[in-house]
């Protein structure tokens, strides 16, 4: 996670956000008892305020990091026209609104006891109004900000986005879209969309396993020639997928939301602080772990809320001392245990590498090649061959020394956290229990045959061959003391 001077320098970036723009009315009160003119619930009225919404939302949470932000849009002219433009003026958000003859978006929504009760909406689709004077202003605004945001709400502001996409693509500036609807061809050619999980099957078709959510995202990629992809997955986390052939296929990081109160308006922040870590700098997995943090203190909120970068800060300060705090077991471990440890690490954040091999009488070789596997990661697992499955590869001669001692002695080695030992052949139904970040083995292997290659690969996990020690090796150690 990037440090706290990084949150801090956000305040850098400017983000020119385009998109639908809406006034959510809230009408807050209690309920006690049963309508008696029909089977619902009384709500007595103690409160009513308004923000703006849709892509209102996502500049008022770019204006919350105290960043320079511009909202463009369509609006009507009419009260809740002008009551959004003293709102976003009010948050420091500089406004470019085209006003049309069809009323504001407005939503309405009753909440009691931080239950929503009910939704009215008062809207009539943009589709039909002439955009040309809104992307003539877009592009005499773009050279201003460091990065563009396209809001879709399916409203019709962004009908056509094509226009948007082609002028900031013309002068380098990224484009981030949070898409809307089955058809995502209208943003081909931006440089990330954002849909949640389930706008991202309605497009792509279901998916039952990881694997297939990240052929099938590489292949949208593809098709709409994009830099990369976030899918949003509410409780199991963000999705971040590269075209094929990248260095990193996929990178998947778990929900930081402990308590969720209403998941209104998640998605806005989600864009919002991806769009400033990347116009502040940063690369795309930073900037969706900015995002994954926002997000799950937004959601323990009532209502479209906002994230600012003191909360940020804090959120950060709580992870680093909850990291500190974080015990882990080490040393010689059982499967269940290792896997147990290693789930914990992860959930963490933190990056698991494993090898696997025989490490009868322990040499240089075998220390240099460990310290190479750790410095791939945070943590180093080493699983280690029983003495019943170093006789079927090494004849009845081997192990010299029984797999205790191996362990023992491998679990002393400081580039070491976990060591656990394996029947098996092959230590491919062991790699099934740790999925590891990264799995390593030294020597000459062609990448394709290690095995556990296709499990590894098949959730995006990286193979790395690292090369051994020249003429070091417990064969040549043997051979020597009968010499």
């Amino acid at each position: 996670m990037p440090g706290l001077e990084k949150l801090n320098n956000a305040k850098t970036a400017s983000v020119l956000v385009v998109g639908d723009v809406m006034l959510d009315h809230y009408i807050m009160g209690t309920t006690s008892r049963i309508s008696p003119e029909a089977p619902v619930p009384i709500v007595k009225v103690q409160k009513e305020h308004s923000v703006p919404g849709g892509a209102g939302n996502v500049a008022l949470n770019i204006a919350a990091m105290k960043s320079k932000v511009m909202l463009m849009g369509l609006i009507g002219k009419d009260d809740a026209g002008i009551k959004i433009e003293k709102l976003l003026a009010g948050c420091q958000v500089d406004v470019c609104f085209e006003k049309t003859d069809f009323p504001t978006i407005t939503k309405s929504r009753v909440i009691s006891h931080h239950q929503q009760m009910l939704r009215l909406d008062h809207e009539e689709s943009f589709n039909s109004v002439n955009k040309e004077s809104l992307i003539q202003d877009f592009e005499k605004k773009l050279l201003n900000y460091s990065v563009v945001i396209l809001s879709d709400y399916g409203k019709g502001t962004l009908s056509d986005p094509q226009e948007f996409i082609k002028k900031a693509r013309a002068k380098n500036i990224p484009v981030l879209v949070d898409p809307k609807g089955s058809d995502f061809s209208k943003y081909q050619h931006a440089t990330v969309i954002t849909p949640n999980f389930s706008e991202f099957t309605a497009v792509v078709g279901a998916c039952q396993t990881e694997e297939e959510i990240i052929l099938k995202a590489q292949n949208l990629i593809k098709k709409l020639d994009l830099k990369a992809l976030l899918i949003t997955r509410s409780a199991d986390g963000m999705t971040l997928v590269f075209p094929e052939g990248s260095k990193d296929s996929f990178v998947s990081i778990p929900t930081e939301a402990h308590e969720v109160f209403d998941v209104t308006g998640a998605g806005d922040t989600v864009i919002a602080h991806f769009a400033l870590a990347v116009g502040e700098g940063h690369d795309f997995v930073s900037a969706m772990k900015i995002a994954n943090r926002a997000a799950g203190i937004v959601v323990g909120k009532l209502g479209a809320a906002t994230v600012t970068r003191e909360e940020l800060v804090q959120k950060e300060l709580v992870q680093k001392e909850f990291h500190s705090a974080m015990v882990l077991k080490m040393g010689v471990l059982t499967e269940q245990e290792a896997s147990q440890e290693v789930f914990k690490a992860k959930k963490q954040g933190a990056i698991v590498v494993f090898t696997n091999g025989c490490f009868d009488l322990l040499h240089t070789g075998h220390l240099t090649y460990l310290e190479e596997a750790k410095a791939l990661g945070d943590y180093l697992i080493v699983a280690v061959n029983t003495d019943e499955s170093v006789q079927k590869l090494k004849g009845p001669t081997r192990p010299i020394r029984s797999v205790k001692e191996r362990m023992e002695m491998l679990a002393a080695l400081k580039c070491v956290d976990w060591v656990v030992s394996f029947p098996d052949d092959t230590p491919e139904r062991i790699l099934r229990l740790i999925c590891p970040d990264v799995l390593v083995k030294g020597g000459d292997y062609v990448r394709e045959m290690i095995p556990g290659y296709e499990f590894v690969s098949s959730y995006g996990g990286k193979i790395l061959i690292v090369s051994l020690v020249p003429g070091v090796s417990t064969t040549k150690i043997i051979e020597k003391i009968k010499n």
